[in-house]
């Protein structure tokens, strides 16, 4: 049986996920988005690359900005996804913030589950272009249609572990939302702006002890 990520309708006009066609569309546009990155990335450009006509890319979304809305938004399914797979049966809430933060942090490894995603691929579209997916004038009415409720959800999850360990902390969604994005920010500066941060390419598994070191002392701090 096949495991699929099941996203919002409205992040799409034809699900992807529903024919070949649309899981080839979503496999080449993660690979050409890594590739060169978000402003450079066209329809026809991807149509050019699955040999298809841009025609048929819009008959699955209106634009490369839903795309680009798409795409994030199965990550954070699939990393909720992974989550829940490895907190399975670990009952400490401190045990499960550690390995929460693990799982969002360290690199990301290609997952055989879904072979038409890349996930190590996707992960670095996340980490350098899932915010143009929300600093838009847009943001407003793109989160009322639901687009980031992965996401949010997501950041739910997590605040209540920490509410689990700190009842009294009075800034749990801050918290995690922060460190998710710190997480990204350490490893966009690793490879690009490295006098930003202590961590290097060599080192990226210190992101996760970095992130865990800010929110235990958080929760700890009176």
């Amino acid at each position: 049986m096949r495991i699929q990520i099941k996203l919002s309708e409205k992040a799409y006009i034809k699900d992807p996920d529903s024919t070949d066609l649309g899981r080839k569309i979503i496999t080449n546009s993660i690979l050409l988005i890594d590739q060169i990155g978000f402003e450079s990335f066209t329809f026809k450009k991807l149509s050019a690359k699955i040999k298809s006509t841009e025609a048929s890319i819009y008959r699955y979304f209106e634009n490369k900005h839903k795309l680009l809305i798409y795409l994030i938004s199965w990550y954070w399914n699939w990393l909720q996804y992974s989550i829940d797979y490895n907190l399975n049966n670990i009952e400490s809430p401190e045990k499960r913030l550690k390995i929460a933060i693990d799982t969002f942090a360290k690199p990301i490894k290609e997952d055989p589950t879904f072979l038409h995603v890349d996930e190590e691929a996707l992960y670095r579209i996340v980490v350098s272009e899932s915010s143009k997916a929300y600093l838009t004038k847009e943001v407003d009415v793109d989160n009322k249609e639901g687009y980031f409720s992965a996401y949010k959800a997501m950041c739910d999850n997590l605040a209540d572990i920490i509410s689990e360990i700190n009842p009294n902390y009075k800034y749990p969604h801050s918290l995690i939302s922060t460190a998710i994005e710190s997480a990204h920010n350490q490893k966009f500066f690793a490879h690009h702006l490295p006098s930003l941060t202590n961590i290097t390419k060599q080192n990226e598994d210190e992101v996760s002890e970095f992130i865990f070191e800010f929110v235990t002392k958080s929760i700890q701090s009176p």
